[in-house]
Formats: C-alpha cells, sequence, structure tokens
C-alpha cells in the first residue's frame, strides 16, 4: 500500500509536500520521496524509512519550485530493501516526467515485455511503477512528435495508458514546464481525493492526495474524489482541466481501506471512514450475538488502533462494558505492513502491552479489524493468557481473508493466510481462542455503502471475485513465486 500527494502552490511546495505526506505516513513506512518542478527541471529526493527520516534541511533546500509530488511506501512488488525502488519516478522523455503511483499492475509481465520490443524503453527495477512512466512517457512521446503538448493531447495519453494497463491505480505526474496530471483506474480501486485552498494572492491552489486527511490537514478544501477514469490536468498556473477518459468506468473501491488502512478522520468516496467502521461494529454485534453463548462475555475490548470505532459500538449494541485493556507503543509501526513474517512477529510484544488489571478473571471478547495471516492475533491471544484472562472471544470487522490481494494489498500467498483453506472452527484452534466471530460479507458490504449511490466493492480477498478480470490461478501462482510479504 501506498500514499502519493501532488500540489500545485503559488509558493515554494517542499515544505507542503513534506507535511502531507507526514500524514499519509500510516499508508507505507519501507521508503519516501519527494521531486518538485522549477520552470523546466526536476528535482527529486527519495530514501529508505519514513518521512521525519529521510529528509534533511539540505534535502530540503534542494527541492525548489511551486509545484510538486510525494510518496511513502510499503512494498507490494520489488524489493522493500533497495533504495533504488523507492518512489518518485524518473524518465527524460518527453519534455521529464515524474510520476507516483498508488496500486498494483497486474499484466506488468506483459508491458515488460511490451517496453523491451515495442516502445523500445529500458526498465531497471522489478518495480511497475516504472514500467507505468515510461508506458505514459511513450503514449506522450508519440502524440507531441508533431505538435506541442496541451490538455488535450494529455487526455489522450491518458487513455491510451488505460488500453495498455490492467489492475489498480492512482497515479500523479508532473511534467516539467507543463504541469500536473493525476488520474485513477476504471474501477476506483485506489483512492484518489481533490482539494483546493486560495493563496495570499489569490490564485487557486490544487492538491491531488490518497486520502482527505491530507488535504484539511494542509488547510485544503475537499473538492470531490478524482472519479474511476478521470484524469485531471494542473497547469502551473493552477488552471484546471479534466476528462473522462475510459469508455466504461464503474466505482468499485476497495473495501479494505475502510477496514483498515485509511484513517478514520478521512472521506473516501463520499463515505465517512470513522462512521463506515461503527458501522461495522453494529453488524459485527448481531452476529457475535448470533454464535456466541449467553453470558460468555464480561467486557468487550478493542486492539488498538483501527478497531476501536467497530469495538464501541459492539459493546453499545450488546449491552457489555467497553474497555481498554492493550496500551500501545505508538513508535513501533503498523505490523500489517512490515515485510517478513519474523519482522512482524518481534514486532507485535513491542507494540502491544496487555494491563493485567483489565484481564485477570476476565471473559474478554476482543474486537480486531481484521485477521489476515494470524501472526499479531496468536500473539495477542497469548498475551492474554498469560496475564489471567479466563477465556477470550476472538472477534474480527473483517470477513475470513481467503484470497491473495492483487490490487496493491500485502496479501500476496495463500499460503500466508490463516484462513485460506480452513472453517472457522479451524482457525479459532490455530489462534487458541475460545470463541472466534467473523463479519460476514454482505455486512461489510452493507456497512461501508449504507447512505452511499455506490453500487459495489472490491471484496476480492474475501470471495475471490476479482473485478478487473485477468486475475487466472497460473497469475496467481507466480504472484506467490515472486512477491514480497
Amino acid at each position: 500500500m501506498c500514499g502519493i500527494v501532488g500540489i500545485v502552490s503559488d509558493s515554494s511546495v517542499n515544505q507542503q509536500v513534506y507535511d502531507a505526506l507526514a500524514l499519509l505516513q500510516h499508508r507505507g513506512q519501507d521508503s519516501t520521496g519527494i521531486a518538485t518542478a522549477e520552470g523546466r527541471s526536476i528535482h527529486m529526493r527519495k530514501a529508505k524509512g519514513q518521512v521525519r527520516e529521510a529528509f534533511r534541511t539540505r534535502d530540503m533546500r534542494a527541492l525548489l519550485g511551486n509545484s510538486g509530488l510525494g510518496h511513502v511506501r510499503y512494498a507490494t512488488r520489488g524489493e522493500a530493501e533497495n533504495e533504488l525502488e523507492a518512489q518518485p519516478f524518473y524518465v527524460n522523455a518527453p519534455y521529464g516526467i515524474v510520476l507516483v503511483h498508488n496500486g498494483n499492475l497486474t499484466n506488468s509481465r506483459e508491458l515488460e515485455q511490451e517496453l523491451a520490443t515495442v516502445d523500445h524503453r529500458h526498465v531497471n527495477s522489478g518495480s511497475d511503477t516504472e514500467m507505468l512512466v515510461n508506458v505514459l512517457g511513450s503514449e506522450l512521446q508519440s502524440l507531441v512528435a508533431s505538435g506541442s503538448l496541451d490538455a488535450d493531447r494529455v487526455f489522450t495519453a491518458v487513455r491510451r495508458v488505460h488500453e495498455r494497463i490492467q489492475g489498480s491505480y492512482g497515479v500523479i505526474a508532473l511534467i516539467a514546464g507543463h504541469g500536473m496530471l493525476a488520474f485513477r483506474d476504471p474501477f476506483g480501486i485506489r483512492p484518489l481525493v481533490l482539494g483546493s485552498r486560495t493563496s495570499a494572492a489569490g490564485r487557486t491552489e490544487w492538491m491531488v492526495a490518497s486520502e482527505s486527511v491530507a488535504l484539511t490537514g494542509s488547510g485544503f478544501t475537499l473538492e470531490r474524489d478524482v472519479a474511476p477514469g478521470e484524469a485531471i490536468f494542473i497547469a502551473p498556473d493552477g488552471e484546471l482541466a479534466s476528462r473522462q477518459t475510459h469508455e466504461r468506468p464503474v466505482l468499485l473501491p476497495c473495501s479494505f481501506e475502510y477496514v483498515y488502512l485509511a484513517r478514520p478522520d478521512s472521506v473516501m468516496n463520499g463515505i465517512n471512514v470513522y462512521e463506515s467502521r461503527l458501522r461495522m461494529g453494529e453488524r459485527l454485534a448481531d452476529t457475535i450475538a448470533k454464535y456466541t453463548p449467553s453470558g460468555a462475555i464480561d467486557v468487550v475490548m478493542p486492539i488498538p488502533d483501527s478497531s476501536r470505532p467497530a469495538a464501541m459500538e459492539v459493546a453499545r449494541r450488546l449491552g457489555i462494558e467497553y474497555r481498554e485493556g492493550f496500551y500501545k507503543n505508538r513508535y513501533v509501526g503498523r505490523t500489517f505492513i512490515m515485510p517478513g513474517q519474523a519482522a512482524r512477529k518481534k514486532s507485535v510484544k513491542q507494540k502491544l502491552n496487555a494491563l493485567e488489571s483489565e484481564f485477570r478473571g476476565k471473559n474478554v471478547l476482543v474486537v480486531d479489524d481484521s485477521i489476515v495471516r494470524g501472526t499479531t492475533s496468536r500473539e495477542i491471544v497469548e498475551m492474554m493468557r498469560s496475564v489471567g484472562t479466563n477465556s477470550v472471544t476472538f472477534t474480527s470487522a473483517a470477513p475470513p481473508v481467503r484470497y491473495p490481494h492483487v490490487y496493491g494489498i500485502n496479501m500476496p500467498s495463500r499460503a500466508e493466510l490463516i484462513a485460506s483453506g480452513r472453517t472457522i472452527p479451524q482457525v479459532n484452534e490455530a489462534l487458541a481462542s475460545d470463541f472466534l466471530v467473523y463479519q460476514e460479507v454482505d455486512d461489510l458490504q452493507r456497512a461501508i455503502l449504507d447512505g452511499s449511490e455506490i453500487s459495489g466493492l472490491d471484496l476480492s480477498c474475501f470471495t475471490g471475485e476479482y473485478v478487473t478480470g485477468g486475475v487466472t490461478e497460473e497469475y496467481l501462482e507466480w504472484v506467490e513465486r515472486t512477491q514480497l510479504s
């Protein structure tokens, strides 16, 4: 998963991009990068680690210009430890293009071959983002050979990019000397929002970002989402043009954004993330009441932080006391997005500590946002037992994750997913909990979409139904062999 931001400002943009990336740090902690445009010059800095670790004063001074973009990443393709695969990616023709991408291209093997034999462009890494910037560069190059670059040619190039690439993608690019481009995949799987504000000189400034929290935290007003299949082009003077660049767009956003990835104070696709998590708790409570023996629960506790809204609603609806029994060390990253099983397992005990007085002798219902590999969940159950918990009812605000997620979330291998090939009683046994209750798939969809005009969601990691098509068994086997987890 990644976080991306782009800003066209009336003043120096380096600090603005830095601050916006800090607001998106929860979306990736492996690496980060910033690029700025100063006239026809591109300045770029990228490095491993978090935003506050990667940029020094000397780096910021070198990032000149009033337009810029940035990226925070955790690896779903390529190598997490390879600094060269951090974004943004740059190509010099035409004009100079620097690009950031949130998502995952599912036809990267075909693209790699096409770029070598048809476009005659060299790709120097395993990153599908480098492939994407080269596809965009190739299409723009063919359109400007006989004329200058304008918004019409940019939109035509994006339409051709849609025809060539498959999968999920939210994209922001700077074209040196011309402006900033943003576009979204025709299913709107990955989020992308647009905001504006008025500068001291009275000019309109623009921001495009993965989540609205980056806008509102930077003083921008959320205008709208970038529509699926839509492209937006913003000139250096702030003039904005937009166009639908796909023939059959349909909005099917990723359900896991609402379950776990997004900050609760964000609004994406017109849906308030916090309120959707409250509704998940309401529906989960009904399922818990159906399957859990009466009197088996004394208190309800969340696994902080993303499950807290759901846990509060579970407690309210069941009429059971809500307590906070886990203390979170906020200086350890999110375990789900850490590369490597060993790092995730080690991090659980560094991240959470159980307060013995809240657990000893009690029948505890614990609510987590999801159970993916089960590493964290097993450690939590063991931790609860060690402080004298009488019984553990483990519940998940999301359904069982049984299938790989191929659209940019780090769930590539079925062998790692604890619910893959297991029944719920078998998962319960593997976790060593007394009872286990999952959210139903239909309930999750209703909880997210309640009050929205959106017709559906990408639920592929729960159902195995991949909304873009083209995700074959052979492709899934290749993903499991080649992608990091």
